[in-house]
Parts: C-alpha cells; structure tokens; sequence
C-alpha cells in the first residue's frame, strides 16, 4: 500500500478487451476513492533480428505500437475528475507492472481465461502478479466469458 494518501490504481494493458475492462475499472475504482490511476503497458524486442540499423528502427515501432495501444485504451476511459498517467515500459509484462506497482494501492489486470494446461504453457501475468505485487491485485474477466 501507498505511503501517499491518495489512491493509486495500475492498470496493465495489452490492447486486449479484457485489459481495456481492468482499465475502466481502475478509473471507477480511482474515481471513487479519489485517487489517479496509472496505466501501463510493455513491450518486448523479439530475439532474432539481423543488422544494428534495422534493431534501431524495430525498437522505435515496437515502442511506437505500445504507445498506439495504450493511448486508445486510456482515450476510451478518460473522465476529467480523474487522472491517468500512462507508462510505456520495456520487459516483460509482469516486470513492468509489477514496477508501477511499487507505490500502488491496487493493480487490475484482465484475464484471458486460458487456464488449465494452455495457461500453464504460455505462462499468465496475472497470476504471476497475484503471487509477488505488493499491493492487492484484481483480476477482471472479460464480459463475455462464462
């Protein structure tokens, strides 16, 4: 929890639904309790790349893309009585968030629902979240799953 009095919310996202839903209710949640909200995103550089240029001008629409992404989600929620800081880190997911996470009261992220064995192969932020943030973590599922 925040050693600041005001109510910090992180909200991960990743231009999936599920993350726009954690988002919107970060900024409920935020406007409730007068507080701001801190929507963050990541990207990674893919391994195998060839030539320094061509790295340089990847990095550029990787980060470009993620800004894209995280503008549109912050530009669907935004309401004047709440602030909303975006963050556009490098590193995996859950490195990232967990990072913004250092001062938050809360983090909200969505949830695929991959589950059982597809979840274990392809790895979840938000159970790797649920068991090392500092804060409480919700997970939202999106609307439409059962």
């Amino acid at each position: 929890m925040s050693d600041n009095p005001a109510f910090v919310a992180v909200a991960g996202i990743d231009g999936s639904a599920q993350s726009r839903e954690a988002l919107a209710w970060a900024v409920e949640e935020a406007g409730l309790r007068g507080g701001r909200v801190v929507a963050v995103t990541a990207w990674e550089f893919p391994l195998l790349v060839t030539g320094l240029e061509a790295v340089s001008m990847e990095r550029e629409a990787f980060a470009n893309a993620a800004t894209h992404v995280l503008d549109l989600a912050v530009g669907a929620v935004a309401r004047p009585d709440v602030p909303i800081e975006t963050l556009v880190g490098h590193g995996s997911p859950a490195k990232v968030i967990l990072e913004a996470a250092r001062d938050a009261d809360v983090v909200v992220v969505g949830s695929r629902g991959l589950g059982g064995f597809a979840g274990l192969l392809l790895g979840s932020v938000s159970a790797h979240l649920v068991h090392h943030c500092p804060c409480t973590v919700v997970v939202i599922r999106h609307q439409g799953t059962p």
